[in-house]
């Protein structure tokens, strides 16, 4: 067995820092792939703060990724070595009641590169129950493209897509425009939404503008001291039809439900954890006005062709959403730094050595 560099940690919140580890071997119904690029998410950062409880030390993370097959397991029989793929951050077993009825996204037994074993911020990564959710990747989308698909972009999509039942001409609200936020402003546009974008940042509210999205708030300096929820009614005469949380915090989440109309639709995006797990919902508002609280937990490998058919249409391109590329070595300082909320965009790691 040989030695890969890696990002690891052995204490959660302690130190990050590249170190050789051994290459890993492929699972029996699963495989290694050569990571070629890898998305900086604030999903590691919970992990690395100790939020995970699937997570045990020590540990690599990254969950975002595209790579090539290098090895396989023995029960592997749709993918060969060579292929140039992309999957979903949450991998379904292919055999629970959840898998059999196509809802991979929340796979019994799911695996998590990143979470439930060591991830993507390495030069190698075992990937467990290949058959079922790898996605083939064409030549003509890159890598780094590819992974600023997963885990935010296809979550956009299917938060928007499958689990909000987005429909053309509908109002579209998305609170939090970082990775999985401008995804959804570009991703909703293209449907035929309206969409406003609701940020702090003045420069994440342009590239939402930028992206398809037709009304802006900047959630700190609201007209007369309104909230941003109260902003984003006057703007859609009413409410939207659909609101996401897509940064994940108990006032985006409240916000997020206030911005609805009579009988709307709000989708949790954003991970609400730790301390910050049971936001006050306003209920009083959900049960009068008939609103619907989902959830949206990734995406299945089978939603994919939609998806990339969409972006060979050109309705959609990821890649506008990569604001810069790193190596490995600088992954750890930049991975530690996204509690403060200052990245643009998607960071990507797509130098390995």
């Amino acid at each position: 067995m040989g030695i890969m560099k890696a990002v690891h940690f052995s204490a959660f919140g302690g130190p990050m820092g590249i170190l050789d580890v051994p290459d890993p071997a492929p699972p029996p119904q699963g495989v290694v792939l050569a990571v070629e690029a890898t998305g900086l998410c604030r999903s590691d950062w919970h992990g690395w703060m100790g939020h995970d409880p699937d997570i045990t030390l020590p540990h690599v993370p990254g969950h975002e990724l595209a790579g090539t097959i290098v090895a396989r397991g023995a029960g592997v029989r749709r993918w060969k070595e060579g292929e140039r793929v992309t999957l979903p951050f949450v991998c379904g077993c292919g055999t629970c009641p959840q898998c059999n009825a196509g809802h991979q996204q929340v796979c019994d037994h799911q695996f998590q590169p990143g979470f439930t074993g060591w991830g993507s911020f390495a030069e190698y990564v075992a990937i467990d129950y290949a058959d079922g959710n790898l996605v083939a990747l064409s030549p003509e989308v890159s890598s780094v493209t590819a992974a600023a698909l997963g885990c935010r972009f296809v979550t956009a999509y299917r938060a928007l897509i499958d689990q909000g039942r987005l429909t053309a001409g509908e109002w579209v609200a998305v609170h939090g425009c970082g990775g999985v936020g401008l995804s959804a402003v570009m991703i909703a546009a293209a449907a035929g939404a309206r969409v406003i974008a609701v940020d702090v940042n003045a420069r994440a509210l342009e590239l939402a503008r930028e992206f398809g999205a037709v009304a802006l708030v900047h959630a700190e300096a609201s007209a007369a001291g309104a909230s941003a929820a109260e902003a984003v009614r006057e703007l859609s005469g009413g409410g939207v039809d659909l609101s996401l949380d897509a940064l994940g915090h108990p006032e985006t989440c409240v916000q997020s439900v206030l911005s609805l109309r009579k009988r709307g639709r709000h989708v949790q995006v954003g991970l609400l954890l730790a301390d910050q797990s049971r936001p006050a919902i306003p209920m009083d508002r959900v049960v009068a006005w008939e609103l619907e609280i989902l959830g949206s937990h990734g995406i299945q490998a089978h939603r994919y062709p939609a998806l990339l058919a969409m972006m060979e249409s050109g309705a959609v391109d990821p890649s506008r959403l990569v604001s810069r590329t790193i190596s490995l070595e600088e992954a750890p300082a930049a991975l530690a730094s996204m509690d403060r909320f200052e990245q643009e965009g998607i960071t990507v790691i797509d130098r390995f050595s």
